[in-house]
This record gives C-alpha cells, sequence and structure tokens, in this order.
C-alpha cells in the first residue's frame, strides 16, 4: 500500500508481482524436489507396478511413471524412501546398505502399509497371536491353501500378514510395523523354498514376541536378529527332538522324512536345517525330492 502510494501504482500491481515471484519460486523447488524423484526412480523399475500392480504402461514417459508411483505409493514425493529407518527401523549396520537398498526396502514397506491399512484388523492380543502361530505350525505341509489359512488366523489375532513380490535388490527378507492396534507382519517372495520361507516368517514372529519392529536385511547381526533367529529354529523344529535326531546320525532321504512327519514339519524344513548346520551339503542332488516351493499368487 506504501509502495503504490508513494509512486502512484495501484494495490494490485505490486499484489500480482508478489504472486509471480511466489509462483515462480515455487515452480523452481517443485522443479527441484522432481528432480530428486527422477534419482530416487533410477532405483526401481517401473515394469515392476505394471506387472504387479496394474499400473498403466508408460513407455519412455519417466515423469508420468514417477507421478504414477508416487500415486500409488500415496507419499507426496519418492525422495523420502532415500532416508533410512523412514517407516521403521533397519535392522542393519549403515555400511551394509546402499541408498538402492535403502528405497527398494522403502518401497516394500509402504506398499505393506498400505495394504495393511485398508484391512484394519481386531486389536492386537498376544495369547491369541500364540495360538496362531502354533496353528501356523500345523501347516507346513499344506502347499496348497496354507497362506490365506494363516492370513486369516493372524488377522483374527491383530496382525496382518502380507506377501509382497519381491522388488529385486532390496535385500530384505520381511518386515514388521506397529499400525495403530495393529501389526503388519511382511514378506517377500524371494525366498519360496519351504525351508527359507518358513524361517523367514517366524523370524518375523520372533521379532513380534519381542515387541521389536523394523526391516530384517540378508545379511543379519545383533542381538536381536540372533534371538529372532533362535526362536525360527526352536518353533520349527523342537530342540530336544532335533537334538535326538542329530545323536542317531542317519541322515538319508528317508530318515530326513520320517523324522519330519515325527514333528509334523515339510521335510524340506528339516533339511534346510542340516544344511544350514553344514551336516548335508547344499548341492547334495539326492535331496532335491525333499525340497518344495511354493507358488503363492502376492497381490492384493
Amino acid at each position: 500500500m506504501k509502495l503504490s502510494r508513494m509512486l502512484g501504482t495501484s494495490i494490485a500491481y505490486w499484489l500480482n508481482l508478489q504472486n509471480a515471484y511466489d509462483t515462480l519460486i515455487t515452480e523452481f523447488k517443485s522443479e527441484a524436489e522432481l528432480e530428486k524423484e527422477r534419482q530416487t526412480f533410477k532405483y526401481l523399475d517401473y515394469r515392476y507396478f505394471c506387472d504387479n500392480y496394474g499400473l498403466p504402461a508408460l513407455p519412455r514417459q519417466k515423469d508420468a511413471q514417477i507421478r504414477q508411483v508416487r500415486e500409488f505409493l500415496n507419499v507426496a514425493s519418492l525422495s523420502v524412501f532415500t532416508k533410512r529407518d523412514m517407516a521403521v527401523s533397519f535392522r542393519s549396520s549403515s555400511s551394509e546398505i546402499t541408498v538402492g537398498n535403502t528405497v527398494r526396502a522403502n518401497v516394500m514397506v509402504q506398499i505393506a502399509t498400505n495394504a495393511a491399512l485398508k484391512n484394519p484388523a481386531p486389536k492386537f492380543n498376544k495369547k491369541n497371536f500364540e495360538h496362531a502361530i502354533q496353528y501356523a505350525l500345523a501347516l507346513t505341509t499344506n502347499h496348497d491353501t496354507f497362506y490365506p489359512l494363516i492370513r486369516d488366523a493372524f488377522w483374527k489375532t491383530g496382525v496382518i500378514f502380507i506377501i509382497l513380490p519381491n522388488i529385486p535388490g532390496s535385500k530384505t527378507n520381511g518386515a514388521t510395523k506397529k499400525i495403530g492396534n495393529n501389526i503388519m507382519l511382511m514378506v517377500n517372495d524371494r525366498q519360496l523354498n519351504a525351508d527359507s520361507f518358513w524361517f523367514t516368517l517366524f523370524h518375523e514372529i520372533g521379532h513380534i514376541m519381542k515387541g521389536d519392529y523394523g526391516i530384517s536385511f540378508e545379511k543379519k547381526a545383533g542381538e536381536q536378529e540372533s534371538s529372532a533367529d533362535k526362536f525360527a529354529e526352536d518353533s520349527l523344529i523342537p530342540p530336544e527332538k532335533y537334538q535326538i535326531f542329530l545323536e542317531n546320525k542317519k541322515f538319508s532321504l528317508q530318515d530326513i522324512a520320517a523324522f519330519a512327519k515325527q514333528i509334523g514339519r515339510d521335510p524340506g524344513i528339516v533339511l534346510g536345517r542340516l544344511q544350514n548346520d553344514g551336516i548335508i551339503r547344499f548341492n547334495d542332488w539326492e535331496m532335491k525330492p525333499l525340497r518344495h516351493k511354493y507358488k503363492i499368487k502376492t497381490s492384493f
């Protein structure tokens, strides 16, 4: 107002000038943010979102692809995914995790979180969840329908169990996150052999039982990860029975299958434990009939 009086111009002139300036600055900031998103987007493969979540094919239209992924993930900017511990803690040292790993892991947690928010469950009940865990253990030999059965059983206890298509290069095995009164439990389909899948699942369950939420990566270290590993080992194969089995020193295909039947587990779980313990070679092809690879519909 003072400028308009002093220079003989209208107030609208100065307001329009200010508005034009503010608009220009906003455009500069928007372009700078878009450039950050372009750098982040380099770590993602747009085909992953097209193939698994039905995003439209937009060949050679990077900025349009960025907008589609941004809207799908429900974030203001893809650049947020470069931040460690964005949504949950990273259970790994900084030297092991690259920016690319960070982006892909965060994106997977975001997808799982959005899915969980669309399907709220009753309030988490730890005691009921313990019963559901025992039910899950009884389904390791149920190769065809175990996933929906476990998913529904866990949901009733407040745990939302989600299997996602893996983003190559994420180096993640799974994640847990507290969402209101619920807990999101995510594993990916990177390792769907019976032994690795069930171990990954029960490793994450071990974290939930300890009230420890975060992302598990390939290279695990630390007390929390060791505790979750021990929980998975002892849950999948009762330690006392496993020790007796080891003392018998009979590890033929038939012996492993018989022991697995005795404890009510998929034989691949026992085989994987023996291989991990160095008792049977990973490349022992005679054991191949014991291995089972799941095929799971991971979309939702």
